[in-house]
């Protein structure tokens, strides 16, 4: 797929959550990112072609900073621009999808600057396809295959743990009883409104 691209001389690959259905579980865009990406290098063909990610699982600025590192060269964050839409049209936020979504995207970008910034790093190229982190609680094996270079401490996670916690969010967002929508959408902890 990805090597037919290339020599079909597209200039762009397209990595997509937007097929995904009560059938169809996502692969994290992180894993699907670096997977293309190292399948690329090791086969002398990853200068040719731009990847582009759609997904629904970039939401903050860290998301964003992985997904480039990693290889993306462009995110479109489209589950983000749903919730900043439905957000508008419920009156959560007071102001136009317009001016909202380029909020949005100001505050990634200005994020993003910032932790170029604490890394030494002026420019998007100079950290595109960086891999400048370190892995917490990812298997060996996992690190080897698809983040090649990526130094770890802590061993962790395998593809059987990954898919397993893909599929337990998956199956919940298609649990035909939908009594309990509350429940849908509980906050795990990791972020909060601050001012």
């Amino acid at each position: 797929g990805a090597e037919d691209a290339v020599d079909e001389k597209k200039n762009y690959l397209i990595l997509s959550h937007r097929t995904v259905s009560e059938k169809l579980a996502p692969i994290p865009s992180l894993l699907a990112v670096a997977a293309v990406h190292h399948h690329l290098i090791k086969n002398k063909k990853r200068m040719q072609i731009g990847i582009i990610v759609e997904t629904a699982d970039a939401r903050e600025v860290n998301h964003f900073a992985l997904l480039l590192g990693y290889g993306a060269s462009v995110v479109n964050p489209y589950g983000a621009f749903g919730a900043i839409d439905y957000m508008v049209n419920e009156g959560i936020i007071g102001m136009e999808y317009k001016e909202a979504r380029k909020n949005y995207i100001k505050s990634i970008d200005k994020g993003l600057l910032k932790i170029f910034s604490k890394m030494g790093i002026s420019t998007l190229r100079s950290y595109h396809g960086s891999q400048i982190f370190e892995a917490v609680g990812i298997s060996r094996e996992v690190i080897d295959q698809y983040f090649t270079g990526t130094a770890s401490k802590i061993n962790g996670m395998g593809l059987e743990e990954i898919h397993r916690e893909v599929m337990m969010f998956h199956e919940k967002a298609y649990t035909p009883d939908k009594a309990d929508e509350s429940s849908l959408f509980e906050s795990s902890g990791t972020t909060a409104w601050r001012k």
